[in-house]
């Protein structure tokens, strides 16, 4: 009976172990994605990201509103995120790639992301309509509706080699 109490007491002790040492993906920033994603053969994401409204929401904001938890959550990827989580990404990159994509330290190397289903199980989101209502929605004072099929067709950056 104590043999029995021991191992489900070590069997225990080993599974909450493994939970408390997952660490979960963290930010890198859209200066690591560019380092991939900016070259012409692959449709220069990096490059329509940086001028895009995304790219700049920090600037959008007041002085007043750039120190407001409620308005950066949603114009900085770096404010928005639980700060452990924070490797180089930085709060003036505004809107960064991961807003949209998920954290990308687990699948940021090559050949994870030559892998649609590998990039997935390392965080890889693709974004839906609900992850842009996370932002876009009638909680913002400036929230003018939003037409998920229009913004899209805005931000859309495929890639030539993926064939999308």
């Amino acid at each position: 009976m104590n043999l029995k109490k021991i191992t489900l007491l070590l069997s225990l002790t080993l599974l909450v172990s493994t939970v408390l040492v997952a660490q979960p993906y963290s930010y890198i920033g859209a200066t690591k994605c560019k380092i991939c994603h900016n070259r012409a053969d692959k449709g220069e994401q990096y490059k329509q990201w940086a001028a895009s409204k995304h790219a700049s929401a920090m600037k959008s904001l007041k002085p007043d509103e750039a120190k407001n938890p409620k308005c950066t959550k949603c114009h900085s990827t770096a404010l928005a995120v639980d700060q452990n989580l924070v490797e180089t990404i930085t709060p003036e990159e505004g809107v960064s790639c991961e807003s949209c994509h998920g954290p990308g330290s687990g699948y940021k190397s090559i050949p994870v992301m030559k892998s649609r289903e590998q990039s997935l199980a390392k965080g890889l989101i693709l974004p839906t309509e609900k992850v842009c209502k996370k932002c876009h929605n009638e909680e913002s004072p400036h929230y003018k509706g939003f037409n998920f099929a229009e913004a899209v067709k805005k931000i859309t950056h495929p890639n030539p080699l993926a064939g999308n």
